[in-house]
């Protein structure tokens, strides 16, 4: 048997305008984690579609344990052993986790009756050797996003995996989570799995790799021994230039209040209260980020604000003006900005072109009608290509590629470009860097810096503690629901806002007033 367990030869993979894949060759060792570094568009996720069967590439050849093999669908690349775990998960929402688990391959007796129990049992077994913790009986509905995760990593461990792909794991996940996966990801080592990781994210390539491959705009840069290289080497392999990691700002010019928010409830889709008789304040020219765990009001705050969820009371006033039960469109045209959590859910219509993306939120406008009265598809086009060489999305048709085709981080990057581009009074911003590369995230917290400075108030919501840290102004705790406390840059270090997250309340006197 060959030392590797998978040989990817001279893959070659293109798409109308673009080559995806540029004649790549990789080797994985057996029993190895070995990730595969890239930025957004490099390339990274079209490969592993190839390994799993998902593409099927124009040249080349895969080897599984030194076999030559022909993967042409994912049930050829599941029979030899290979799994894999998607970025965005490919679960059916209103099935259980170990309906979901065992869709297409049910046990059934001897009559063709369905015996779901034995396919639990089984579920729970693996559940608890991999410490993954997932109810067998749950709704992917009611579980977490962390949870459903998990429930993809118990399909590829259901099938009897040997080689298991993770697209991009950490990407929807918390910080904790991301301990956890890693630690899931060290267990599948000692079981003797084989391991590739798809990411940009180094501390993880450093955490529990052993090699790492490098791909710049669909071409093979290298491999190397991780033990061998710093973090700043493996971000100049990825991007082609040295990348600044530490965020400069200029002196904060504080103007007046652009959006007070007075004792906000909001409830969730559910009815059940998130947000509680929230206060606070955010002024032109600042940047306030909001901390707190995954599931603390966050999510429904943003909601309650841009007017996604209804408020149950309290108000909302943006420039002087009550938007408290303002329509969407409203807030909008009143001067209110929104980057989504959820893009694809949220932020853009993936059917839809890169032009028609652009102009979602104004294309109504009579500046976007020729004198026919129809809509000016070339302005359309004239935006979105602005857009995209302002703001380097990586695309294969320019502002006539489909939104959906794009990389995650690209589509990302897309949004953030509308939203800017709008130039509104005041941006909320949530998880503006989640799924991007080095390179990208540097240039997106750059230009948030840049808005900043421009005078824009700016709302941040993210589960990058150290980008709380780095970008804000003033930094404020949340914890069920509430604001425990808000503190001026400097005057608080990670720490503290750890156990103000896990609401460990400094005393009424000690917070600062916003």
């Amino acid at each position: 048997m060959s030392d590797y367990a998978i040989e990817m030869l001279n893959i070659t993979k293109t798409f109308p305008g673009i080559i995806a894949n540029d004649n790549i060759t990789i080797r994985v060792k057996d029993n190895e984690v070995h990730a595969l570094l890239g930025e957004n568009g490099a390339g990274k996720s079209t490969l592993m579609s190839i390994l799993f069967g998902a593409y099927v590439a124009d040249n080349g050849i895969i080897k599984i344990f030194g076999k030559e093999e022909k993967i042409k669908n994912p049930n050829i690349a599941t029979n030899l052993g290979i799994g894999m775990v998607h970025q965005h998960f490919k679960l059916v929402h209103n099935y259980t986790v170990t309906e979901n688990i065992v869709l297409g391959r049910e046990p059934r007796n001897k009559f063709g009756i369905l015996q779901i129990g034995i396919a639990e049992k089984k579920v729970q077994e693996l559940s608890d050797k991999y410490g993954l913790m997932v109810d067998p009986k749950a709704k992917i509905d009611d579980i977490s996003v962390g949870q459903q995760q998990r429930v993809e990593i118990l399909k590829t461990l259901y099938s009897n995996s040997k080689i298991i792909i993770f697209d991009e794991p950490t990407a929807v996940l918390t910080p904790q989570e991301v301990d956890e996966l890693m630690e899931i990801i060290r267990k599948l080592k000692k079981e003797g799995k084989t391991i590739i990781l798809i990411t940009h994210k180094l501390k993880e390539i450093k955490a529990v790799c052993d090699k790492c491959s490098v791909l710049r705009r669909g071409k093979y840069i290298d491999t190397v021994d991780v033990a061998d290289v710093s973090e700043n080497e493996l971000a100049s392999m990825m991007v082609g230039r040295p990348v600044k990691f530490d965020i400069t700002k200029n002196p904060i010019k504080r103007g007046k209040v652009m959006l007070d928010v007075s004792h906000l409830t909001v409830k969730d889709h559910l009815h059940v209260e998130k947000v509680r008789d929230l206060t606070l304040q955010i002024h032109k020219g600042e940047i306030l980020g909001i901390a707190g765990v995954d599931g603390n009001g966050q999510s429904e705050l943003l909601m309650g604000l841009c007017g996604m969820l209804p408020v149950s009371s309290g108000t909302i006033i943006l420039d002087g003006e009550d938007i408290t039960h303002k329509t969407i469109k409203q807030r909008i045209e009143i001067g209110l900005g929104h980057v989504p959590e959820d893009r694809h859910k949220y932020g853009m219509i993936k059917e839809f072109t890169l032009s028609e993306n652009a102009v979602l939120k104004d294309f109504y406008k009579p500046k976007y009608s020729t004198k026919y009265k129809t809509l000016n598809f070339p302005l359309f086009k004239e935006i979105a290509t602005q857009e995209i060489e302002e703001f380097d999305i990586r695309t294969g048709l320019g502002a006539d590629t489909v939104a959906g085709s794009l990389s995650g981080g690209n589509q990302q990057k897309a949004i953030v470009a509308r939203e800017i581009s709008l130039s509104p009074k005041v941006l909320l911003i949530a998880q503006p860097t989640r799924g991007l590369d080095v390179g990208a995230i540097e240039f997106i917290r750059k230009r948030i810096l840049e808005e900043r400075d421009k005078g824009q108030a700016i709302l941040l919501v993210s589960f990058e503690l150290d980008e709380i840290m780095n970008l804000c102004d003033r930094i404020a705790a949340i914890s069920k629901g509430k604001i425990v406390g808000i503190f001026n840059d400097g005057e608080v270090n990670v720490r503290e806002i750890g156990l103000m997250m896990a609401s460990s309340e400094k005393n009424e006197g000690e917070k600062i007033e916003g």
